[in-house]
């Protein structure tokens, strides 16, 4: 109760500074119309990039994902496609959140990642390039107007002509941001004018630096912090020094939100990457900051060599990308060196297991109930891209065959090591009654290591927006089924286990028996197996051999228990506890059969979002 009413407090908390942000920035419209023009041209500025950024992910319908999954043989091609996916969608941001995804799912290398991360940062200076050689004095609106017109016309033509026009609507609203942040600066006139500080030095460049991030940070754009940078720039407001501060706080800031993405929503690897990004702008920062006098004369200088002196905005897209090319020339010859420290720092952690109930055939351990068993591959970076939302289902249902395989294991009381190291000789699973109290509830097991991954994978894929393909909706659709299987057949022990529980510890003839059904489910689980192992298994000929068992084990083994009622082994009791027990092991039969037909059928399509170069389970 405590807890809903801290969380309602926050959620009121939350509330009041929504309203109170409203009202200052309402009032301060109010006062200053220079203000609301700056404001209203950044808000457009940044609706125009989320349009570029969703029209060109929805356009492109996975061609992106393939690309880098083709791109990153070499460093080189890596870099090459960072620097090229980066100045087509214009967002650093976004490529390296889409990398980290293809990286925590195993789709390219942490070497690769590395990469293209390198090529991010020198792509991310072409969006200044061309702002800054469009000039101020340039109108942008007008090209804006036929690119929102046409835009919208696209949008007619289905979904990929309405994914385009979004983007090109994208296009046209950063051109009227850009214009309106412009007149805002010009507005203002002399209201904000940093040239007059009174700081200079050190203290100087070190408080625009953090003005940079804070800004890029707020924005959670580098683009957008470096327009307003520009505009202030061409205004008067700034001196080129405060703007080539400001640009390396703004570079800075951009790792920011691809390490909080990367650390909380991705594996191992997504952190890793995650971390290199904060270290190169880190790294890079310092550099520019130690050699900033020579970087900012040579700038100066070289600009004025070409006739170029009075133009600050080129100044400030030269010194950008100055400090970039310094970071990568730095990075380049350490990446390897760079992906093992980034292994060190950062290790693999020990995938959760299901405890070892059984770890001898005459000595049991009850379920732990610390903790349950949760999603290991479901990570949010994933559902960035199609490709590696869809490995992440099939990794998780490979995760989940092998918990299900392990549960249904201890449901029948049989180690499930035994499932995994491959002994099916039928005298190691005779259990005698009088080494064996057995107390382990299946259905304890099925809540804590299956229903929770089970719903968590339900919900992964509900959660799924981005474009599919038709072969990956058949993937997904196949997940789905063989999750719901899994479920079903875990049930299904549950019923069985309560009798076995009873007549194994039994003296009478029923013990032999009821062990006789034990090793025939455990013997249809080592069928399955293969599936939760490596998948390469032809599992067309293991689904006949189920089929083909199950019929005959059926037939003799009731022929057998009806023999015994006759011969007075067995009690009437009994014998309708194991007819019972029959038609509960022949659910589960067909349980694993449905099972192996739809994993052929995944398994069939499954190649096309395989890991590379690593299987998609150990």
């Amino acid at each position: 109760m405590r807890n809903l009413l801290n969380l309602k407090q926050q959620q009121n908390l939350k509330y009041v500074l929504m309203l109170a942000l409203l009202l200052a920035f309402s009032v301060s419209f109010y006062h200053s119309n220079a203000w609301l023009q700056l404001c209203y041209g950044l808000a457009i500025f940044l609706f125009g990039m989320q349009c570029i950024e969703e029209g060109l992910q929805r356009a492109a319908g996975g061609y992106l994902e393939r690309l880098l999954n083709k791109s990153t043989d070499t460093p080189f091609k890596g870099l090459l496609f960072g620097m090229g996916a980066t100045f087509v969608l214009q967002s650093s941001t976004l490529v390296s959140l889409l990398t980290i995804a293809f990286l925590s799912a195993g789709l390219i290398g942490l070497g690769a990642g590395v990469a293209v991360l390198l090529g991010t940062n020198l792509g991310a200076t072409s969006g200044i390039w061309l702002l800054a050689l469009a000039g101020q004095n340039i109108s942008l609106s007008v090209m804006a107007l036929p690119l929102l017109f046409f835009g919208v016309l696209a949008s007619f033509f289905g979904d990929k002509g309405k994914a385009f026009g979004r983007a090109l609507m994208g296009i046209g609203f950063i051109f009227v941001g850009i214009d309106a942040i412009k007149q805002g600066f010009t507005d203002m006139g002399g209201a904000v004018d940093f040239t007059q500080l009174h700081v200079s030095g050190i203290t100087e460049i070190l408080i625009f630096i953090a003005i940079g991030l804070l800004l890029t940070v707020v924005l959670q754009s580098t683009h957008a912090a470096l327009i307003l940078t520009l505009a202030a720039l061409a205004g008067g407001q700034i001196a080129p020094e405060q703007a080539f501060a400001l640009a390396i706080g703004s570079n800075v800031g951009s790792s920011i939100t691809t390490a909080f993405v990367g650390f909380l929503g991705s594996e191992r690897n997504g952190q890793r990457l995650a971390l290199a990004h904060v270290l190169f702008n880190i790294v890079t920062a310092l550099l520019s900051l130690l050699l900033f006098v020579p970087l900012s004369w040579l700038v100066l200088q070289s600009t004025a060599w070409v006739g170029l002196g009075d133009n600050s905005m080129i100044q400030l897209a030269l010194f950008h990308t100055l400090f970039n090319v310094l970071g990568v020339v730095v990075f380049w010859r350490f990446q390897s060196q760079l992906a093992t420290k980034l292994q060190q720092w950062l290790p693999e952690r020990a995938e959760q297991q299901l405890p070892t109930l059984i770890a001898e055939p005459h000595e049991t351990r009850p379920a732990s109930k610390k903790s349950s068993t949760e999603a290991v591959y479901l990570s949010k970076s994933s559902l960035r891209a199609s490709d590696t939302a869809v490995l992440a289902v099939v990794n998780e249902i490979r995760h989940l065959s092998r918990l299900t395989l392990e549960v249904m294991c201890h449901a029948v009381y049989v180690p499930a090591q035994q499932l995994f190291s491959g002994l099916t000789d039928n005298d190691d699973l005779r259990l005698q009654a009088a080494q064996l109290p057995l107390q382990l509830d299946a259905d304890a097991l099925y809540q804590q290591h299956i229903k929770g991954v089970y719903s968590e994978l339900l919900g992964y894929i509900n959660r799924i927006e981005v474009p599919l393909s038709d072969e990956q909706e058949s993937i997904l659709q196949s997940c789905q089924a063989l999750a719901l299987q899994f479920a079903e057949a875990v049930k299904d022990s549950k019923h069985l286990q309560k009798n076995l529980q009873l007549y194994l510890q039994s003296d009478d003839e029923v013990q032999h028996y009821y062990a006789r059904l034990r090793e025939y489910v455990f013997g249809l689980l080592l069928q399955v197996a293969p599936l939760s192992q490596d998948g390469a298994a032809s599992l067309l000929a293991q689904q006949a051999q189920l089929q083909q068992g199950m019929q005959q084990f059926e037939l003799s083994f009731s022929r057998e228990v009806l023999a015994g009622l006759r011969e007075g082994k067995l009690s009437d009791r009994q014998t309708s506890s194991l007819m019972n027990d029959i038609a509960y092991a022949r659910r589960i039969g067909h349980s694993l059969l449905e099972i192996l037909e739809q994993a052929q059928q995944l398994l069939a399509q499954a190649p096309a979002v395989e890991a590379k170069d690593e299987p998609v389970m150990a």
